[in-house]
């Protein structure tokens, strides 16, 4: 099983607090004697004060460590997941802290001796460069527009690097058919506020509120189950905030991600505060075919139908309309009134009779 990232870290960092103690043992004795007899056995005092360096930093070294990248476990532990986003912007926060660190720490190679200045060099490196990693991680968004305005590279919403949604979406359970289609953008974010208001729901004393709580979990729990989808769960990164609706729009300008919403208002404070968009009710909107059963249209009728009577002709968008009784209008463009719309794996095609006829 491979290591999690901070244990090593942890390892990385021991071993160069061992080397550390090994130096300042070998200075320590030599600087106590210069007599090379052997002090203890066949072994001389450099060679003790190597030995002793050596075993105070691998015992020192384990405790400084895990205390040094303690609060990386965590952080790694709430993020749950590095995204390729993650990653970028965490090796770019990485390389600039090391980066500054070391131009901070070289004049330790001007005042003491070359092993002590490398271990100093070394441990303050790798540190900053693991708490840079951190922090450039969970600013990720910050990061990769600052990134993308000095190389000159733009994003726009669909850029975004996942889908942040809301209970009202969940409730809905749209979200599933849309998933399934290949047409969400990956990951499906939820944000703890979110899963604790479906909770208050499901817990609920009324039934009406009480099913949807429990029809919000249920589709949050299928959608994970997809194997197109990949789920996360962040937490609330704004618990100064006491309502969910404002949470969701820092959370989502944070992260870098879109909202997908059903509240319009919602939807309206996200859009003026930058975040993009995704209104699932839009949606269904600008797929709703563009005739629907009772309405009444001129279509020029071309060929025969397959049943008697029958007369086919077409759409402007090409959806396929079939007139009952109409053979005789073969050829001529007639006024028909719309009795059913079908979609199919094949397309739409939609059924009518002319107007007038009963």
């Amino acid at each position: 099983m491979a290591q999690p990232r901070s244990s090593l870290v942890a390892e990385i960092l021991r071993v160069v607090i061992v080397v550390f103690g090994a130096a300042v043992g070998l200075q320590v004795a030599q600087s106590l004697t210069t007599s090379t007899e052997p002090v203890l056995g066949v072994l001389t005092a450099p060679m003790v004060g190597v030995i002793v360096g050596a075993g105070l930093g691998y015992s020192l070294g384990g405790v400084i460590a895990r205390r040094l990248v303690g609060a990386l476990d965590r952080g790694e532990q709430a993020l749950g997941g590095v995204t390729a986003e993650e990653l970028v912007s965490g090796a770019v926060g990485a390389l600039l802290a090391a980066a500054l660190v070391a131009l901070v720490t070289w004049p330790v190679f001007l005042v003491t001796t070359p092993l002590i200045a490398l271990s100093i060099f070394a441990f303050a490196v790798i540190l900053a460069g693991a708490f840079g990693f951190t922090v450039a991680q969970r600013r990720r968004a910050a990061v990769l527009d600052t990134v993308s305005a000095h190389t000159g590279l733009t994003s726009g919403p669909s850029a975004a690097k996942g889908s942040l949604i809301d209970s009202s979406v969940a409730i809905d359970g749209r979200i599933l058919d849309v998933a399934r289609t290949g047409f969400l953008v990956v990951p499906v974010v939820v944000a703890q506020p979110v899963l604790d208001e479906l909770q208050a729901l499901a817990d609920a004393p009324d039934e009406r509120r009480r099913h949807k709580g429990r029809r919000g979990l249920a589709t949050l729990d299928e959608l994970r189950h997809l194997p197109s989808v990949t789920v996360m769960v962040v937490p609330d990164d704004a618990p100064q905030v006491a309502e969910v609706d404002a949470k969701l729009v820092i959370i989502a300008q944070q992260r870098g991600l879109a909202l997908l919403t059903n509240d319009s208002a919602l939807a309206k404070v996200a859009a003026i505060s930058a975040v993009p968009v995704q209104n699932l009710h839009a949606l269904s909107l600008a797929l709703r075919p563009p005739i629907a059963v009772g309405d009444a249209t001129p279509v020029a009728l071309l060929r025969e139908g397959k049943e008697a009577g029958q007369a086919v002709g077409f759409l402007d968008d090409g959806t396929m309309l079939v007139v009952e009784q109409a053979r005789d209008a073969i050829g001529s463009t007639v006024t028909v009134e719309v009795t059913s719309v079908l979609t199919t794996s094949n397309g739409r095609m939609a059924f009518a009779r002319r107007q007038g006829d009963r």
